[in-house]
C-alpha cells in the first residue's frame, strides 16, 4: 500500500524547519571563532588597564587656580590631596611623584613577561590570562581608594598590575598553539594588535568620562568592562579542543589533524625547555632581536614624537585628536590585512613559511627604517612629520605576518618562552629609548639633535629587518619534541559521543 503524498503544508513546514535549523548553524560561532573574538576584545580592554592612568592623571592633579580655592584635607599623609569648591578631589603631585606613579607599572610588567610565557605551557594560558585579567580588573576599580590614601599605594597597586598583566602577551602564543591551525595564525595573531586599536578608542573614551564624571569614572569603567570579560572568558574559553566541554567533533578532528605532533595534547605532562637548544638557536634569536629593534622604534616614535612636535615644530599632536589616533587604527588595520593575506598564501601552497614570515618582516621593520631616513632631511615640516610617523607605524602592523607568531611556527610548545625573552628584552628596549633621548636632547632641544634620534631609529629598524633576513625561517624546530609521537601517551579527553 503506499503512502501518502506529503501535504504542501507539511512541506512547507518542512522546509521552513530546515531554513531555521540552516539559519542557526549559519549564527552559531565555532568555538574557534569564540576565541578570536574574546582575543580581540580581551587585548583592547588590556591596554585600556594600562594607559587609564596616563589619561587620568592629567586631571588627577591639581591645577594651580584650584589649590588656591580648595580645602585642604588634613586627613591623609603629607596633606597631598586637596578638595575644591565643587568637592571634587585633587593631588598635590610633583612632577616626580607623578613620574612615580606612571614608571610603577613597568617594574611588574619587565618581571613576568618570560616566567608568564613559560607558566602558559605549563598550566595553561586560560587561567595564566583570565586570573591575570580578573584582578587586575579589580585592582582597577579600587585605584580612586588608593589614591586617596597615598600616592605611594597607588604606586604599590599599579606595579601590582604591571606585574599581572605582563604575562598576557607571552601567554597567547600557547593558546594559539593548541587552537588555531598553521594556516589561521597570521590572522589570529592580528586580533592581538586590537591593543593598538584600544589606543585609538581610549582616549576619546576616557576624555569623555573626565569630563563628563570625572577622574574616578576612567577606572571604574575600565575596570569594569574588564571584569565583565573575565567572567566570559572562563566560562567560554579552554586550554585546547581536547579539554572543551561544548565543541563539535568535527572542530576538535579539524584542529588536530591540522596540528598533527606538533605541540603536546595537555598540559598533564609538563615538556622540559630545552635552554641549551633555544638559547644557541639562530631562529630563535631573530625572533626576539628584531622584535626588540621593532618595539624600541615603536616606543621611541609613539613617546616621544608629542615632546618633538610640541618643542620643536609647535604643534600639539595630543591636542588633536585625528593625528594622535590615526597611527593606531593604521597599525591595527595593516595587522589585520597582512594577516589575511599571509595565510591565504600559506592555505594555497604559493610560498613557504619562511619566504612569507620574511617579506612581511622586511615590509614591517625594514620600511619605518626607510622612513626615519627621510624625516632625518623632511622632519622639520608639521605635515610632513605627522604622515611619516603615521605611515611608520602603520607599516609596522605587518608584524603580525611577519615575525609576530614565528614562534608558533618554529617551536609550537614553547612559544610562550620565546615571546617572553622576547617581549622581556624589548620592553627594556623602551627605557634605553627614554635615556637615548633625554642625553641626546638634554638642553638642547634643537632639531640637529633630533636628527640624530631620527638617524639611530633608522638604523636600529634596518638591523633588525637584515638579521631576520639571514637568520629567520618558519621551520619546525627539532628541538620542539623532546620525545618522538610513538612514545606520547594517548589523549586522556575523549571525543564526545553525542558531538556531530
Amino acid at each position: 500500500m503506499n503512502s501518502p503524498a506529503p501535504s504542501p503544508g507539511n512541506m512547507t513546514s518542512s522546509t521552513q524547519k530546515g531554513c531555521l535549523a540552516r539559519m542557526k548553524d549559519a549564527l552559531t560561532l565555532n568555538c574557534r571563532q569564540v576565541l578570536n573574538l574574546m582575543v580581540f576584545f580581551g587585548f583592547m580592554f588590556n591596554y585600556m588597564l594600562r594607559v587609564n592612568l596616563t589619561i587620568a592623571i592629567v586631571e588627577m592633579v591639581a591645577k594651580s587656580n584650584a589649590t588656591a580655592a580648595a580645602v585642604v584635607d588634613n586627613s591623609t599623609a603629607a596633606m597631598e590631596r586637596v578638595v575644591d569648591e565643587d568637592g571634587r578631589t585633587w593631588f598635590a603631585w610633583d612632577a616626580h611623584k607623578q613620574n612615580l606613579i606612571l614608571g610603577s607599572f613597568f617594574w611588574g610588567y619587565l618581571m613576568t613577561e618570560l616566567p608568564g610565557g613559560r607558566l602558559a605551557e605549563v598550566v595553561g594560558a586560560r587561567k595564566v590570562l583570565g586570573v591575570s585579567m580578573l584582578v587586575s580588573s579589580l585592582l582597577t576599580l579600587i585605584t580612586p581608594a588608593a589614591a586617596n590614601l597615598s600616592y605611594l599605594a597607588l604606586v604599590a597597586l599599579r606595579a601590582v598590575i604591571g606585574f599581572l598583566l605582563g604575562v598576557t602577551w607571552p601567554a597567547m602564543l600557547p593558546m594559539a598553539a593548541h587552537w588555531i591551525p598553521p594556516a589561521d595564525r597570521s590572522k589570529f595573531m592580528s586580533n592581538m594588535m586590537a591593543s593598538s586599536l584600544g589606543a585609538a578608542i581610549t582616549m576619546p573614551v576616557c576624555g569623555f568620562l573626565l569630563s563628563t564624571w570625572g577622574w574616578e569614572s576612567t577606572f571604574y569603567v575600565t575596570g569594569g568592562v574588564a571584569l565583565l570579560w573575565s567572567a566570559l572568558w572562563f566560562v567560554l574559553i579552554f586550554d585546547s579542543p581536547a579539554q572543551h566541554p561544548r565543541i563539535s567533533m568535527e572542530e576538535r578532528r579539524f584542529i588536530e589533524q591540522a596540528l598533527g605532533d606538533s605541540v603536546q595534547a595537555s598540559h598533564k605532562e609538563t615538556l622540559a625547555v630545552p635552554w641549551r637548544q633555544l638559547l644557541t638557536s639562530g631562529p630563535v634569536w631573530a625572533i626576539v632581536l628584531t622584535h626588540v629593534a621593532s618595539i624600541y622604534g615603536f616606543f621611541t616614535v609613539v613617546n616621544q614624537l608629542p615632546t618633538f612636535m610640541k618643542k620643536v615644530l609647535h604643534f600639539n599632536i595630543k591636542q588633536n585628536g585625528l593625528a594622535s589616533s590615526l597611527p593606531y587604527l593604521g597599525k591595527y588595520l595593516m595587522a589585520l590585512g597582512t594577516g589575511v593575506i599571509a595565510d591565504y598564501l600559506k592555505s594555497r601552497n604559493k610560498i613557504s613559511t619562511t619566504a612569507i614570515r620574511k617579506t612581511f618582516t622586511t615590509f614591517a621593520v625594514g620600511i619605518p627604517g626607510l622612513l626615519m631616513a627621510v624625516q632625518v632631511f623632511a622632519g622639520n615640516d608639521q605635515i610632513a612629520s605627522v604622515a611619516i610617523f603615521t605611515l611608520a607605524l602603520t607599516f609596522n602592523g605587518a608584524v603580525t605576518a611577519g615575525y609576530l607568531g614565528n614562534g608558533l611556527d618554529i617551536a609550537p610548545n614553547f612559544s610562550g618562552t620565546i615571546f617572553g625573552m622576547a617581549n622581556m628584552l624589548s620592553s627594556a628596549g623602551g627605557f634605553v629609548s627614554t635615556l637615548m633621548v633625554g642625553s641626546l636632547t638634554y638642553q638642547n632641544d634643537s632639531y640637529g639633535q633630533w636628527q640624530i634620534i631620527f638617524g639611530i631609529l633608522s638604523g636600529v629598524y634596518v638591523l633588525g629587518a637584515v638579521i631576520y633576513l639571514f637568520l629567520g625561517t618558519g621551520e619546525l624546530q627539532k628541538w620542539n619534541s623532546p620525545r618522538t609521537p610513538a612514545e606520547k601517551e594517548p589523549e586522556s579527553y575523549p571525543l564526545r559521543k553525542n558531538s556531530a
